[in-house]
Formats: structure tokens, C-alpha cells, sequence
């Protein structure tokens, strides 16, 4: 089977993170919250008070990113930062009120998709699932290597075409 026929698991696998993005986004829109928002949301809930490096850290995003969502959040009232108590060039981010409403309907928001995406497989296919998954997380995350290095095919063309060309 061929990468790009619709049956195949590559296929398969971009089309469910297409519609699960989908659902998330229109479900999240109606609460005001981006997708994006959600695992911030979800970390300070957490623990509260976390920095922004920690924020990245948990997050796995660029600082950027972090400070964009953080502003934004605030803008909105979700968030608020405070400097820290013991080093003022740090500033703690913590969720207000409304964030801590946000995160509980955002929470129940995202129970009610789960509940649906994996209505009809038992519990025992989703932890197999769940398994196979953090293998897949662990196999592209493992190196920074080029494929070659570990044996895999090459970018570009057997020509040798550089990354700029093939992008």
C-alpha cells in the first residue's frame, strides 16, 4: 500500500488529527479558548504559578510561542503574571477565576470528544492504542539525525537535491 492512499495509515493518521483538530477548534470556539491555548490552560491548572520558561518546557513549544499565547490569554482575562516572590526578574503566570471556569468547561469539553472518539473500542484496544502511540512519539522524537544516519531513506532526490529544493 502506497503512503498516500487514502487507506493507508499515514492517510489514516492525518485525517483523524484533521478531524479531531476540527472538533476541538469549533468546540473550543464556542468557549473562547484556541486549541492551542488548551495545554497551557491545562498545565497551570495543574500548577499553578508556573514561569514562562517552565511553561515552554512543559509545553514543548518555542518561547515565542508561549509569550504570543500568554499575552493573548491575558488579554482575555484567563491569565494573570505576577512576579515572583524571591526574584523579581521572574513573573509567574497563574489562571484567574474565569480561567479556572475556562479550563473546567475546556476539561468537559474535551471528556465529551474522548467519550465519542473511542465510543465502540474497549479499554483494553485503547491501551493498546495509547501504547502504540507513545512508540510512534518516541520513534520520531528518539534523534535529531538525519534519516540516513539511522539508516533511512534520504531527503531529497537520489540526485542529491538539497533540503531548500525538496521543500
Amino acid at each position: 500500500m502506497e503512503a498516500f492512499d487514502p487507506e493507508s495509515l499515514h492517510m489514516l493518521l492525518v485525517h483523524i488529527m484533521r478531524l479531531y483538530f476540527t472538533q476541538t477548534y469549533r468546540l473550543m470556539e464556542a468557549v473562547g479558548v484556541h486549541p492551542g491555548q488548551i495545554p497551557l490552560l491545562s498545565s497551570l491548572h495543574q500548577q499553578n504559578g508556573l514561569s514562562q520558561r517552565e511553561l515552554v518546557e512543559r509545553m514543548m513549544v518555542k518561547p515565542p510561542t508561549v509569550a504570543v499565547m500568554i499575552r493573548r490569554m491575558e488579554g482575555a482575562g484567563l491569565v494573570e503574571r505576577r512576579s515572583d516572590e524571591h526574584d523579581q526578574r521572574v513573573s509567574r503566570i497563574f489562571l484567574t477565576r474565569k480561567g479556572e471556569e475556562v479550563f473546567s468547561r475546556v476539561n468537559s469539553l474535551i471528556h465529551e470528544l474522548d467519550e465519542r472518539m473511542f465510543e465502540d473500542i474497549s479499554p483494553e484496544e485503547q491501551l493498546l492504542m495509547r501504547r502504540l502511540f507513545l512508540q510512534i512519539r518516541k520513534n520520531l522524537n528518539d534523534t535529531g539525525e538525519e534519516p540516513e544516519k539511522r539508516g533511512g531513506p534520504r531527503r531529497g532526490s537520489e540526485r542529491g537535491a538539497s533540503h531548500a529544493e525538496t521543500v
